[in-house]
């Protein structure tokens, strides 16, 4: 159980949010125990953004809390217009506080002429001056190796893992919606008293459409939980989901730490395959995309721990062993 902290030297650390999650970013102060940071923000009519910090932060340790959710441009533009605006105020150090990292699933050349969006965001964010960056589960580790800056990353399975033991569910397993999952998925079985593993061997033929082959591993009569870092338009969850249900699993729940549901995702999610979707608070859901199977917890004790080690200089990978 994480207790609250106690921080050494409170007048310096100082936390400001954009406006892509506030909710979190007051739940995130709440667990230090401090104020979020006044600030200005807004709209020229040509829709330039504007930001101006309302307190002095010269020699301050300042984190900005900013996922990069929808609208992905205006939110990542409102982070690097926030690092500049600390950097010119003096701040002594500068944390990008990213629950969400927008552009990650572009994160090699699978093909001729495209674009490393994942790296591109990295250096945009270097160069506005960010000295360091607290993110939660990236799409790929090696993410944090496109940073020329130190870069923590924390993830959000002890919040969901701590929910689903309480539930004592009987007969478990945890499934990989793809191979590239693998990973995820026995950590977060390990976790769970060594539950065994189950993955849905799949061929994508584009963007955000998935074609589910089969399961490989043993799902008859079991609860399989399927387990992934975001729920984007749900198609693979929905088809890993279906196969499951066709392979005998008895219930299914869905598992994920950034609900970011576009699309038709809510009326997948909701269409009665699954028990519970359960997600964290990293990205926020508006009221039209919420739904009766949706269960919504709360990763502000996560963020708001590792800021407090990270500001002490004690290890932030540790609270994962």
């Amino acid at each position: 159980m994480i207790q609250q902290p106690v921080i050494s030297d409170s007048n310096r650390l100082r936390l400001f949010a954009g406006s892509a999650n506030r909710p979190l970013a007051q739940e995130v102060a709440r667990y230090l125990g401090i104020d979020l940071g006044p600030m200005i923000r807004k709209r020229f009519a040509d829709g330039e953004l504007y930001v101006q910090i309302q307190e002095s932060i010269r020699g301050a340790d300042v984190y900005l809390l900013q996922p990069c959710c929808n609208p992905v441009n205006d939110n990542l533009m409102e982070l690097m217009i926030l690092i500049d605006a600390c950097r010119r105020a003096s701040a002594r150090q500068i944390t990008a506080v990213i629950p969400y990292y927008g552009y990650a699933r572009a994160d090699r050349k699978t093909a001729g002429r495209e674009s490393i969006t994942a790296k591109l965001v990295a250096n945009l964010i270097v160069k506005a001056g960010a000295n360091k960056v607290l993110a939660m589960d990236l799409h790929s580790a090696q993410i944090q190796g496109y940073f020329d800056i130190p870069l923590d990353h924390v993830y959000g399975s002890p919040v969901l893992i701590d929910y689903l033991a309480r539930k004592e569910l009987s007969d478990l397993v945890v499934v990989s919606p793809d191979v590239g999952g693998v990973a995820r998925a026995r950590a977060f079985a390990k976790k769970l008293n060594d539950a065994p593993l189950a993955i849905i061997d799949k061929r994508r033929q584009a963007h955000n459409v998935a074609e589910v082959m089969n399961v490989i591993g043993d799902v008859k009569g079991k609860t399989a939980v399927l387990v992934d870092d975001m729920i984007d338009t749900a198609g693979t969850l929905l088809e890993g989901g279906k196969l499951l249900k066709k392979e005998g699993a008895s219930k299914i729940y869905a598992c994920a730490t950034h609900p970011v549901f576009s699309g038709p995702a809510a009326s997948r999610l909701s269409s009665g395959v699954f028990e519970e979707v359960i997600v964290t608070n990293t990205i926020p859901i508006p009221e039209e995309k919420q739904f009766e199977q949706l269960t919504v917890l709360s990763g502000a004790s996560l963020l708001g721990e590792a800021i407090w080690r990270i500001h002490e200089d004690t290890s932030v990978s540790s609270m994962f062993r």
